[in-house]
């Protein structure tokens, strides 16, 4: 009887569900979207039922369409949304606020009183991070002061925290684990990336009680049992990692120097630099990128907020599209140095900039321009914020000469040609795309024993396309240094 491991990919548009067999090699797949919520200018919400929903409905699906028996399913992996945050009720699983999203700016406010040099410092050199909303910790202190009652409820021990995983693991495991795994308390703003442990001096900064927090487990481990109810049998939960330390583990990035971009919702660039936290000069994250039997590996990262969700908007919001697939042929024959730049900062601007005050624009514009010029600018900008990180960690010392990408966006071709002119580097497209699940899901079948080694995971990668520059230093000094103008007209 064939045996399968099961991925559960909660995003930030949609949850899916997919199916590997013991090869690494996806079987099927189940994908729900979600509606976003808008309540406010720069804040993004979503319901934690909607989360649940979808992520149930999408696993019971996709084994139900192959007719797949629980028998068959050696372990679960979870790969999720990283920073989101939910708090619930301890007693009752009810979540007393919506889940704030990692894009929501709601604490600009609450960030900006809070900066000081000592507080950045401490921030920094505990966490790896940068005092900003993004992160899961201010979002915490948001609905503590906010939903009344709060506050008491966590003080007296009622209420739980988790990022998304820890919401999923709960509500599988039928509210009997409340666990996360490193690479994800990582992102939290609270967790000590050196001394592996939940920070008591930052607790005590934001205010949040310990007790909220979950165990922290290894990437792969053994998390617990879903509640037999779920699945008709109870199934190991064996992986969890955020979603883009997941790409990077599915992506065989196991030696130091290696480096994938991740092109979903957002676009985030993250470079294996070992056992050894680098501390970035040029406002670069420094997080957990996995870990294994205790031992933490380390990655600088560059985040995003805006690559395939820039492609939404022209597709949603300017209904320039019918979809998104319809942009590579439309922009086939646009040169790159049409003279349009569109800077989707619409929610501020990520790394190096983080400028949550920033707010997006079209420039350029002429009478000539039209649609397919709008769109070209679009896709560029993807590779012009990926050109930003590349830069910020060459000053750091550090140089990604060879992308590994992954996401929705990889399938345009053009999109990966203009990265690799842009970036002046070789971009490589695997033959699986679906990084993100196949990395939790490489996570799972280590602690279950189908996989013995990273390095036999390492040669289960395969590329199925390598593109490679094809404009010389001039021509890309002279784009690059037009996109750097147009980012400074929308830093007000």
């Amino acid at each position: 009887m064939q045996n399968y491991i099961l991925s559960i990919d909660q995003g930030t548009t949609s949850s899916r569900a997919i199916l590997f067999n013991l090869e690494g090699q996806p079987v099927a797949s189940e994908q729900q979207s979600f509606t976003q919520h808008y309540p406010q200018n720069g804040w993004v919400e979503h319901d934690p039922q909607d989360i649940w929903q979808t992520v149930l409905h999408c696993s019971r699906q996709v084994l139900a369409r192959q007719q797949i028996d629980p028998e068959q399913v050696v372990a679960i992996g979870i790969t999720n949304q990283r920073e989101t945050t939910l708090v619930w009720d301890k007693h009752t699983g009810e979540p007393v606020y919506q889940a704030i999203v990692w894009q929501d700016r709601r604490t600009t406010a609450y960030c900006e009183a809070l900066q000081s040099d000592a507080v950045n410092e401490l921030i920094a050199a505990k966490t790896g991070l940068l005092l900003d909303p993004y992160f899961s910790a201010t979002k915490i202190r948001w609905i503590l002061d906010q939903v009344p009652g709060a506050a008491e409820r966590a003080a007296a021990g009622d209420l739980l925290f988790g990022t998304v995983d820890s919401f999923l693991l709960w509500r599988l495991s039928g509210g009997t684990v409340h666990r996360t795994d490193a690479t994800n308390a990582s992102r939290t703003m609270l967790y000590n990336i050196h001394q592996h442990r939940w920070d008591d001096e930052l607790l005590s900064l934001f205010g949040i009680p310990a007790a909220m927090l979950p165990e922290v487990m290894d990437s792969s481990a053994d998390f617990g049992l879903t509640a037999p109810e779920i699945f008709g049998k109870p199934i190991p939960v064996y992986g969890i990692a955020g979603d883009q330390q997941a790409a990077l583990f599915g992506h065989a990035c196991f030696d130091t120097g290696m480096a994938k971009s991740t092109y979903g919702t957002g676009c985030f660039l993250m470079l294996n630099t070992g056992d050894k936290a680098l501390r970035s000069e040029n406002r670069l994250l420094t997080t957990i990128a996995y870990q294994l039997n205790g031992k933490a590996t380390y990655a600088i990262e560059g985040s995003i907020f805006m690559a395939g969700a820039t492609m939404q908007w022209i597709v949603e919001g300017l209904k320039l599209l019918r979809h998104a697939g319809e942009s590579e042929a439309m922009v086939k024959d646009v040169p790159l140095d049409h003279g349009v730049f569109l800077v989707p900062s619409f929610t501020g601007l990520g790394a190096p900039y983080w400028d949550p005050n920033a707010r997006g624009a079209i420039l350029g514009l002429t009478r000539d321009s039209g649609i397919s010029s709008i769109v070209a600018a679009a896709l560029q900008s993807v590779g012009y914020q990926t050109k930003d990180l590349q830069k910020a960690m060459e000053r750091d010392g550090i140089r990604p000469n060879v992308l590994r990408v992954d996401g929705g966006m990889v399938k345009n071709n053009w999109v990966l040609s203009f990265l690799a002119d842009i970036l002046g580097a070789v971009v490589e497209r695997p033959q699986i795309t679906e990084t993100t699940a196949l990395g939790v899901a490489y996570l799972a079948g280590l602690q279950a024993g189908i996989y013995q080694s990273t390095t036999q995971l390492a040669s289960m990668w395969h590329c199925e396309r390598r593109f490679q520059p094809s404009i010389c230093a001039g021509q890309r000094n002279h784009l690059y240094h037009q996109w750097l103008h147009a980012v400074a007209k929308v830093r007000l």
